[in-house]
């Protein structure tokens, strides 16, 4: 690989040329091994890793329950995709293409994939956090498939290019940055004249762009703060910060999370005693 590469007739997996995620990433799908996941006693049971995806749908939970919905109780199981968790074969019954976040909800033995559509179907179940009028509702479905179209942009292209790639190159750097700049300006034009993303209600939008975009503006991500100069994004930094300062969504983060200060740590939430306990040891 490098400036000069000629791509081959036909393409072939090479596993030399992957980085770090070159032992996992293959280019096919379905179960690569046999794994019985873990059921809880509660109604809905996440398999889930505290990525921007994941953080979404623990967020959602942790407001629900906040609002008093105490019919989203939740168990959340770790998924570690370092290890390939995420092609077990239970793992794949509920997700055949094999992401984080998985969603079960056992009271209907529905299966939800994909973050955006388990933050759509918990909402739409318990109406919260989802406008109730066609135009308010509409103007927050645009913003939240703005963000499932965005966010690879963000992650699989900048992320990946600037932080995780094998070898820096000019180009991807260069091209990535360049979109994940015009997005954090569209979130800022935006946003400077409503509080919130979708207009003046904290919305299941909010909820899906904060972990990405509030994320890299805050400077959890990519250390590329400083590169992007995301402090010239005013609205957006306003945003990202008053988001961060409710308590659910600090709750809603820590779980599924191994990494990080020993309070922040999660791996498994049963009951909010789980999240609890982790603030105990959070220094005063």
């Amino acid at each position: 690989m490098g400036e000069n590469y000629t791509p081959p007739k036909v393409w072939t997996h090479d596993t030399s040329n992957g980085g770090q995620w070159a032992s996992i990433n293959r280019p096919d799908s379905g179960a690569r091994h046999e794994q019985v996941l873990e059921q809880g006693q509660h109604p809905f049971q996440l398999h889930s890793l505290a990525t921007p995806n994941g953080q979404k749908v623990t967020i959602l939970f942790e407001e629900l329950l906040a609002a008093g919905v105490k019919d989203a109780e939740y168990d959340a199981y770790l998924i570690n995709i370092g290890d390939g968790d995420q092609f077990g074969s239970g793992f794949v019954e509920i997700n055949p293409n094999s992401k984080i976040p998985a969603l079960l909800d056992t009271t209907t033995g529905t299966r939800v994939f994909e973050s955006g559509s388990i933050l759509l179907y918990l909402a739409e179940k318990f109406d919260h956090f989802i406008p109730k009028t066609l135009p308010e509702r509409t103007e927050m479905m645009n913003w939240l498939f703005w963000l499932q179209g965005s966010a690879p942009y963000l992650g699989g292209g900048f992320g990946h290019f600037y932080a995780y790639a094998p070898e820096k190159f000019e180009y991807p750097i260069d091209r990535f940055s360049m979109e994940a700049k015009r997005q954090l300006d569209v979130l800022d034009k935006q946003l400077a004249n409503n509080e919130f993303i979708a207009g003046d209600e904290y919305t299941i939008a909010d909820m899906a762009i904060w972990p990405w975009y509030g994320g890299l503006v805050l400077g959890r991500m990519y250390d590329a703060a400083e590169f992007l100069d995301v402090a010239s994004y005013k609205n957006v930094v306003r945003w990202a910060k008053q988001i961060d300062e409710r308590e659910a969504v600090q709750r809603g983060r820590m779980v599924n999370r191994g990494w990080g200060e020993e309070w922040e740590q999660v791996p498994e939430r049963h009951s909010a005693a789980d999240i609890d306990a982790a603030l105990a040891k959070k220094p005063k």
